[in-house]
């Protein structure tokens, strides 16, 4: 594959997974955040190193990481974009270490409308809606992510497997409601 047609395949790779993105951002009751979904993508840390490593059926991060032992542009994206449980880590006590830290819901949220993406974008026609679940399931992040953050991509996930999206997204952004409406009579 030649430069161009890297440049073109990743450009066109990043704008079909953002439009799943805001379309399911959307039905979640999450519009803006899926309008700036993944926006970091197009800056020349993400973009550039994306283009050069991009083969078309994995992340191009991957091909950084066998490069050089890590990817400059995951480490700047997960950084910049709260639908990553990476992005909510921080340190405990001195010498303890890092911690996994809840995760607000909506990005919760997002980052589910994030993993449907992806899996769509990657399987193309072979997609079912068990494919997030499996692949969640398949990864290290549930080990890594805070117990509360866990329990709710597992549940998401897991009505997506068994009831679709419509079901699932009515769903999310009735709990998004929910929580809002929780935090209210907090205060």
């Amino acid at each position: 594959m030649n430069g161009v047609q890297k440049f073109f395949g990743h450009l066109g790779t990043i704008i079909k997974h953002r439009h799943k993105v805001i379309v399911h951002c959307v039905k979640c009751g999450i519009t803006r955040q899926g309008l700036v979904h993944d926006l970091s993508k197009f800056s020349p840390t993400e973009f550039i190193p994306s283009v050069k490593y991009y083969v078309g059926h994995r992340s191009p991060n991957v091909g950084e990481r066998e490069a050089y032992g890590y990817s400059k542009a995951w480490i700047h994206h997960k950084g910049r974009n709260k639908h990553h449980y990476e992005y909510w880590k921080d340190y405990v006590k001195k010498g303890e270490g890092e911690s996994a830290v809840e995760m607000p819901y909506r990005y919760v949220v997002e980052m589910m409308c994030d993993r449907i993406a992806a899996c769509k974008v990657y399987h193309g026609k072979d997609y079912t809606k068990k494919d997030a679940l499996h692949y969640f399931h398949m990864g290290r992040a549930q080990y890594y992510m805070h117990p509360n953050t866990k329990r709710d991509l597992t549940e998401l996930l897991e009505m997506l497997a068994e009831n679709g999206e419509q079901a699932t997204f009515k769903y999310a952004k009735e709990e998004l409601k929910r929580r809002k409406g929780l935090k209210k009579n907090e205060r």
